[in-house]
C-alpha cells in the first residue's frame, strides 16, 4: 500500500480534461470523463487517477475526501484578466446603460483613463488591499490560476507598481497569478494626439525596466513568463503600433499576448500568428480567413463572452465556428472594472454555452486545459494528469455538465489548490 497524502475516492465523475496538446474540433468535446472516479495527490502533485475501486486497493493517504455524488474536474484556469485596479466605473455603466458605447466613452476621456487615474493614486498596499477580495471570489467560484495584466498606470512608475501588487499578491493568496506587462493599453492622458511618442516611450524605457523587475522576481524561480500585451484597435494602438510593441517584448524574453478584433479587425491574428505569441484575446468580429489562419497556428484563441454581456451587446465572438475552423478556442472572464466586473469562470461557462453554442464539454475543455495552453503553463496545470499540480475542484453536483446547465449560483464545494484544501 502506497501512503500519499490526500485521497478524493468515490466522485460519480472524474473530469480530467487530459490533452498533451491543446483540444481542438470534436477533441473538445472529450473530457475524459472516468465514472466512480478517485485521484491520489503526494507533494502537491497528482500521484495516481483512475476507477476508485483500482485505486483504494493500491494507495492510502492521511486526508481523504468522500466524493460520492459529486465531480471532481480540474481548477479553472483564468487566462485574460485585469483584476488589480483601484476604484471602478459604475458611472460609466450607467452611461452604457443610457446609450453611450464602450469606444464613445474612451474617446471622451473615460474607460481605461478612469481607471488609471483611481490605480496611479493608488499604493501597492491600496491596490493589493482592494484585489485580495476580488481573488478570494474567483477562488471560492473555481479559479485556481489567473493572468494578471498591468496597463492600468500608463506611466513607468505606476506600471511597475502593478507589477508589484501582483508579486505581493501571488504571495498574498492560493491562486496563482501570471504577471503580463500592458503599459500599451491606452493613450495616457499626458500623450493625447501622440501615441506615436507613446509607443517610442514603452519601447525604450518602459519593456527593459519591466524585463529587469521580472529577472529579480519570484517568478523566474517558480517558471512562470512575463507577457507582453497591447490593445490592437481603433482608439488604443494601430497594427504597426501593436507589432512594434511585441517585437520590443519579444527581444527582453517576454512572450506575446494580444487584444485583438473586439470592436474592429485592423489584422491583429495575423500578427498574432507571424509572431507566435501565446494567445490572440477577444476575436469579436474576426473574419473566417483570420479563424483559419488562426487554426493552422499554435495560437490560443480566448474568447470573451462575459464582455459582450456587459455591454449589452448581442454580437458575441463567434466561438463555435473558431472550434469548426480548428483553432485552439480558450475562455476567460477578463475581469476588469469597465467592460467585464465579473469573477466567475462558471458565469462564462453559462454564457458560452447558450450565446456562443458551445457544448458543456467543450466550454470546460476551453476553461481548464485549453485555458493553460493560452498561458504557456499546460505541462503543469489545467488538468488532472500524473504529475501535474494537484488543482481540482469537487462539485456539488452528480454529472459536469451541471456547471454550466446551472446559473447564478455556486456548485462549487472544495478547492484543492497544490494538493492542498482551500
Amino acid at each position: 500500500m502506497i501512503e500519499a497524502d490526500l485521497l478524493i475516492h468515490s466522485a460519480v465523475q472524474v473530469v480530467t480534461c487530459a490533452s498533451e496538446m491543446p483540444k481542438r474540433g470534436a477533441a473538445m468535446q472529450d473530457v475524459g470523463l472516468i465514472s466512480d472516479g478517485a485521484v491520489v495527490v503526494s507533494n502537491g502533485r497528482i500521484l495516481a487517477i483512475g476507477p476508485t475501486e483500482s485505486i483504494r486497493e493500491r494507495y492510502s493517504a492521511g486526508q481523504t475526501i468522500n466524493a460520492s455524488g459529486k465531480v471532481v474536474c480540474p481548477g479553472f484556469v483564468d487566462p485574460h484578466t485585469h483584476v488589480v485596479y483601484a476604484g471602478d466605473r459604475i458611472d460609466e455603466f450607467e452611461q452604457r446603460i443610457r446609450g453611450a458605447t464602450y469606444l464613445e466613452i474612451m474617446a471622451a476621456g473615460g474607460g481605461i483613463v478612469s481607471t488609471m487615474r483611481a490605480t496611479r493614486r493608488a499604493s501597492v498596499d491600496e491596490l493589493v488591499e482592494a484585489t485580495l477580495p476580488r481573488l478570494e471570489q474567483m477562488l471560492h467560484l473555481g479559479t485556481t490560476t489567473a493572468e494578471v495584466k498591468t496597463g492600468y498606470g500608463l506611466d513607468l512608475e505606476s506600471e511597475l507598481k502593478m507589477l508589484e501588487a501582483i508579486a505581493a499578491l501571488d504571495l498574498a493568496q492560493p491562486i496563482d497569478l501570471i504577471p503580463t506587462f500592458m503599459p500599451a493599453h491606452a493613450v495616457p492622458p499626458e500623450f493625447n494626439g501622440r501615441s506615436a511618442a507613446y509607443i517610442d516611450w514603452v519601447i525604450t524605457e518602459m519593456i527593459p525596466a519591466a524585463a529587469a523587475w521580472y529577472k529579480k522576481s519570484h517568478f523566474v524561480e517558480d517558471g512562470r513568463p512575463l507577457f507582453c500585451d497591447v490593445f490592437c484597435e481603433q482608439n488604443a494602438f494601430d497594427l504597426d503600433q501593436s507589432r512594434r510593441v511585441l517585437e520590443a517584448g519579444l527581444a527582453h524574453g517576454l512572450p506575446a499576448k494580444i487584444h485583438a478584433d473586439e470592436f474592429t479587425s485592423l489584422g491583429g491574428v495575423g500578427l498574432a500568428v507571424a509572431l507566435g505569441a501565446t494567445s490572440v484575446d477577444h476575436l469579436d468580429v474576426t473574419a473566417a480567413e483570420d479563424m483559419a489562419l488562426l487554426a493552422n497556428s499554435d495560437v490560443v484563441g480566448i474568447v470573451l463572452p462575459a464582455v459582450n454581456f456587459n455591454l449589452g451587446s448581442h454580437d458575441f465572438a463567434d466561438a463555435h465556428a473558431l472550434i469548426d475552423a480548428g483553432a485552439a478556442v480558450a475562455l476567460s472572464t477578463d475581469i476588469n472594472p469597465g467592460s467585464a466586473p465579473c469573477p466567475s469562470v462558471p458565469l462564462v461557462l453559462a454564457l458560452a454555452t447558450r450565446y456562443q453554442r458551445l457544448l458543456p464539454a467543450e466550454a470546460l475543455n476551453a476553461a481548464t486545459i485549453n485555458a493553460a495552453f493560452g498561458v504557456g503553463l499546460a505541462d503543469r496545470i489545467g488538468s488532472l494528469a500524473p504529475g501535474k499540480q494537484a488543482d481540482l475542484l469537487v462539485l456539488n453536483c452528480m454529472d459536469f455538465r451541471q456547471v454550466t446547465y446551472q446559473f447564478g449560483g455556486n456548485l462549487v464545494e472544495v478547492v484543492v489548490k497544490n494538493g492542498r484544501i482551500v
